[in-house]
This record gives C-alpha cells, sequence and structure tokens, in this order.
C-alpha cells in the first residue's frame, strides 16, 4: 500500500459546510496578500470562511466577505478593515483558467482552508465548485451513513 503524503501545515480555519453545499471540482493554493496585523490575527485563530467566495476582478483573484478579527494588541491606527477584499496570489494561467470557469453556469470559487504551510507562508486551498442541489445533499448524506455502517458491520466481524 501507498502511504498518504503528510502535510506540514497548521491549520488556522476550515469551510466544512463547503463539501456540504457544494460539488468540488478542482482545488488549488494560492497565496494571500495580508498586512502584518491580519497575519499575527490568522496566528491567534478566529477565522470565520463560512460567508466567503472568491471572484474574479480586475484581472485577479479577491477573497470577499473572509473575516479576520483584529489585532487586539495593536494600536488603532495599525488596525486593517476586517472583510476587507485580499488579493489571492495565483500563476497568471490559474487566474485565467478560474476566470472562465467562473463564467460557467452555476460555477463559483470556494474558500475551503487557511493554513500556515511548512515554511510560514499563509495559504488559502480554493476549490472550483458546483451547487448542490437538496436531492443531490440527501444522497451524499444516505451514502456517508452507508459507508459510516459498513465500517461498523466490518469491524464487528474481525
Amino acid at each position: 500500500m501507498s502511504e498518504k503524503k503528510k502535510d506540514d501545515h497548521k491549520t488556522v480555519a476550515e469551510n466544512r459546510k463547503a463539501r456540504h453545499e457544494y460539488f468540488i471540482e478542482d482545488t488549488y493554493e494560492a497565496g494571500i496578500a495580508l498586512t502584518g496585523t491580519e497575519v499575527k490575527s490568522l496566528r491567534g485563530g478566529g477565522v470565520n470562511l463560512g460567508e466567503a467566495y472568491a471572484s474574479a476582478e480586475n484581472g485577479g483573484i479577491f477573497l470577499i466577505n473572509c473575516y479576520i478579527p483584529e489585532y487586539k494588541l495593536a494600536g488603532q491606527f495599525f488596525q486593517h478593515s476586517t472583510r476587507r477584499p485580499r488579493q489571492l496570489l495565483l500563476k497568471k494561467k490559474e487566474i485565467a483558467k478560474l476566470a472562465i470557469a467562473t463564467e460557467r453556469e452555476g460555477m463559483t470559487i470556494i474558500p475551503l482552508e487557511i493554513y500556515f504551510n511548512a515554511k510560514g507562508r499563509a495559504k488559502l486551498r480554493i476549490g472550483i465548485a458546483k451547487g448542490k442541489k437538496n436531492y443531490d445533499k440527501r444522497e451524499s448524506k444516505a451514502k456517508q451513513d452507508w459507508n459510516r455502517q459498513k465500517a461498523r458491520l466490518m469491524r464487528g466481524k474481525g
């Protein structure tokens, strides 16, 4: 059996609801253009990706409506806006591919996870996603329940 690759990163925030609400077709790793107080606040936690999304604007991809709380130890002058649009750092080919994908019907760019990589850089995992209908959600829930029950049965025999 092949071993799973061990990721050397510290997860700051994860959008668990995204996998329930959307079919994730492709994922990308992007850097985020942040200010100093935003990076310190990320390390402290409290980030919310629940309502966030990304959009292609002005030749770039921007993360919109991501809540990063203010850093309490910085003065009022140095504080950042908590929900400002943040530019995502991607290659030109990736930006073009994401912009074309969002033009298709029902496709959107969803942030999945914010983390610090092994070098200590803040990264964002984004996915090209298509929204699920209610019957799709019920079907994936039933499949998940069946897999869980199947695992219980297999453990009981062994």
